[in-house]
C-alpha cells in the first residue's frame, strides 16, 4: 500500500482533497520529486520527466498522503476514477507509476499520477503552459 504524491487539487486545502481524501489519511507531509515539472491548461496540472520537458533543476513540489488501511482500495479506485486511469488501458489522461519522492523524513516511494500520453502530445506541440516553480 503505497501512499500517493499528490501535487494539485488533490492537496489539502483543494478541491479534491477535501472531496476524496479529508480523512482517510494516517498521515500527511510535505513532499517534492527532483526532474519533474508541471504543466496546465486550465483546471488541473499534469506532472512529466520527460527530458525533453523539463527545464535543468526542476522540482514539483507536493504533499505526501498516506491512506488509512482500511480505506485504502476504496481510495485507491477513486483517485484512478478522477484522474482517468485504467490499468493497461491505451489513451489513460494520467498513468499511475510507482516514483521516489523526497520527504522530510527521507526518500519514499509513492504513487504519482502522471500525464498520459495525450497529454505529453499536447505539452510538445504548446498547448499547455509550463507552471513555473513546481507548485499548483
Amino acid at each position: 500500500m503505497r501512499p500517493f504524491f499528490v501535487y494539485g487539487t488533490l492537496k489539502r486545502g483543494q478541491s479534491n482533497y477535501a472531496r476524496l481524501l479529508a480523512g482517510q489519511t494516517v498521515s500527511e507531509a510535505r513532499a517534492w520529486l527532483p526532474g519533474a515539472a508541471l504543466y496546465t491548461a486550465g483546471p488541473y496540472p499534469f506532472l512529466v520527466q520527460a527530458v525533453d520537458l523539463v527545464p535543468p533543476g526542476s522540482i514539483v513540489f507536493g504533499e505526501l498522503m498516506e491512506v488509512a488501511p482500511a480505506q485504502y482500495q476504496r481510495v485507491l479506485a477513486l483517485l484512478d476514477e478522477l484522474e482517468d486511469f485504467a490499468p493497461g488501458r491505451v489513451g489513460n489522461l494520467y498513468e499511475r507509476v510507482a516514483l521516489t519522492v523526497q520527504t522530510d523524513a527521507g526518500p519514499r516511494e509513492a504513487w504519482v499520477y502522471i500525464a498520459g500520453s495525450g497529454a505529453e502530445a499536447a505539452i510538445r506541440h504548446g498547448r499547455l503552459r509550463l507552471i513555473t516553480g513546481g507548485v499548483w
